[in-house]
């Protein structure tokens, strides 16, 4: 990572009609969360299959026993956004970012301050009614089913509550692919944060949106299969290249 790379990739960002990003898991794991699919990942020490659909339909009770278990065994409490985060929150703030598309379920980036933020995988914080969709913030939830409130319902409708979060077997939310869709084919410019690439359908949006003519600027540790199609690929820290590109971005203009 040069300054010169820098520059002109905040350049490119500054000049772009429109520019949207798109995090994966190494803007999460920044934080000091753990991943999903690594060597020493979540699903290394737990069976996925434990948080399949199917387990939660046909044994809620013992889904959300094993659910609050693994969250304050891996999560905890004190995660924070990182500078990451906070630059991706400072370029929307500056009209610099149409739209965040994230495939992490952590919050974090509302948290840091980004508004306009598609969540293709859901939300760990909040749960939903599995009834009526009504969704309600999950501390609380959590805190009923330490009490032995399993499964927890609904206190509207008195359905059965669930993370609102995709599990194994459900399909993607429709309308946050539409508009991550929808973004991708319109932009100027699409910004690759801490993701490997290699998960469907996340992993089509960047190059749709190359397809139709947009820059191509991903920064993540590691070669994706679309680094040969980027005009900027930075292979390194995302907590230092996204605080860079931000201060480059707003220096110029």
């Amino acid at each position: 990572m040069t300054d010169d790379e820098i520059r002109f990739a905040a350049g490119a960002i500054r000049d772009a009609d429109s520019v949207v990003a798109m995090t994966g898991a190494g803007v999460s794991t920044a934080s000091g969360i753990p991943d999903f699919r690594s060597e020493d990942g979540i699903w290394q020490e737990y069976d996925p299959m434990d948080f399949h659909i199917s387990r939660f339909e046909a044994d809620p009770e013992g889904f959300w026993e094993e659910r609050v278990e693994m969250v304050e065994d891996l999560f905890g409490d004190g995660f924070q956004p990182n500078p990451a985060h906070e630059a991706l929150a400072d370029l929307e703030t500056a009209g610099h970012l149409d739209a965040l598309i994230t495939q992490n379920i952590d919050g974090l980036h509302q948290d840091a301050g980004n508004e306009e933020v598609i969540e293709v995988h859901g939300n760990g914080q909040r749960v939903a009614c599995y009834d009526c969709d009504r969704t309600f913030e999950a501390d609380g939830v959590y805190d009923r089913v330490r009490s032995g409130a399993v499964p927890p319902r609904c206190p509207r409708c008195d359905g059965l509550l669930k993370p609102d979060v995709v599990l194994f077997g459900e399909q993607l939310p429709e309308y946050p692919l539409f508009r991550a869709q929808s973004l991708s084919e319109r932009a100027d410019l699409f910004l690759v944060v801490g993701s490997s690439l290699t998960v469907e359908p996340a992993a089509s949006f960047p190059r749709t949106a190359a397809d139709a003519g947009a820059t191509l600027c991903i920064v993540n540790l590691d070669r994706t299969d679309l680094s040969d199609r980027a005009e900027y690929d930075f292979r390194a820290d995302v907590t230092e290249v996204l605080p860079a590109l931000r201060d480059a971005v707003q220096e110029g203009s």
